[in-house]
């Protein structure tokens, strides 16, 4: 499972207070505290003012890679800001993200020319987020077929589905796992990655949905998360998840976590 860091984001209150007192030690333990835990990404999103956003995104980028050797994912609903900031990666990371709506990815795919950059693509256009699978697996498809005009094979591609919230849609697991599964058998080496919590939003006990949700969609074929890599009980779920599906030869993965202390109660 490929694991992108979410902590570092000016909407999670705690961020956006440290962002606004340039706090680069806080930020610094977040990425450090992330990469210990497993994290292969860590987002840095600034979550601002539109006329502060470049000036805030290239602190964060800055003061992460300071503090680790985590590959950056620079994330922004603005790809003008995307192509302002990514000269300051000082190595191959994540955009997050294009879509078919607006100039995303007129914006930012010739950006991922000739290097190894990776990108998030989201199942959405000028009309929303659709409701069908059809929908999402030809969007997947436009996108797929306008990356790989600057050389992006889809290996380099994480699609998200778009994860819908189980309160207002009850299909919308069933729905994920079909999107999951139909994304794979288009494009075998695509990985397919999504915001798990955005399931259980405006219901109970959000973190047991959470990581049934997680579970199944593994199952389904998922090899990528946006996700808190502290989230004990969540990782925990990953290990789990692969080593009884079969994919975690002699339980070696989820051995090894638990030896590291990634998994389990808190030595």
């Amino acid at each position: 499972m490929i694991i992108i860091g979410e902590k570092i984001n000016g909407t999670i209150p705690s961020v956006k207070e440290a962002i606004e007192r340039r706090d680069a030690d806080f930020i610094k333990n977040l990425a450090i505290k992330q990469t210990e835990a497993g994290a292969h990404f860590i987002d840095v999103c600034a979550s601002t003012a539109p006329e502060y956003e470049v000036e805030t995104l290239k602190w964060l980028m800055e003061v992460v890679q300071d503090a680790t050797e985590t590959p950056l994912g620079i994330d922004s609903p603005n790809p003008q800001v995307i192509e302002a900031v990514f000269k300051y990666a000082n190595k191959p990371g994540l955009i997050n993200s294009i879509s078919e709506e607006g100039d995303k990815c007129e914006v930012l795919l010739p950006l991922l020319e000739g290097n190894s950059w990776e990108v998030v693509g989201l199942t959405c256009d000028n009309n929303g987020i659709p409701n069908d699978v059809e929908t999402k697996l030809n969007i997947t498809k436009i996108m797929v077929d306008k990356a790989a005009k600057f050389g992006i094979t889809p290996d380099r591609i994480h699609i998200d589905p778009c994860v819908m919230a189980l309160s207002t849609a009850n299909n919308s697991m069933l729905n994920f796992a079909e999107e999951i599964r139909k994304i794979k058998e288009s494009y075998p080496t695509i990985h397919v990655t999504g915001a798990i919590s955005n399931m259980s939003f405006g219901l109970p006990v959000r973190s047991l949905l959470n990581k049934t949700c997680m579970a199944f969609a593994i199952q389904a074929g998922m090899d990528s998360a946006v996700l808190d890599p502290l989230n004990r009980d969540m990782m925990g779920t990953i290990f789990a998840t692969y080593a009884l599906l079969g994919r975690d030869k002699h339980c070696r993965k989820y051995s090894k976590a638990y030896r590291q202390g990634q998994i389990g109660a808190v030595k």
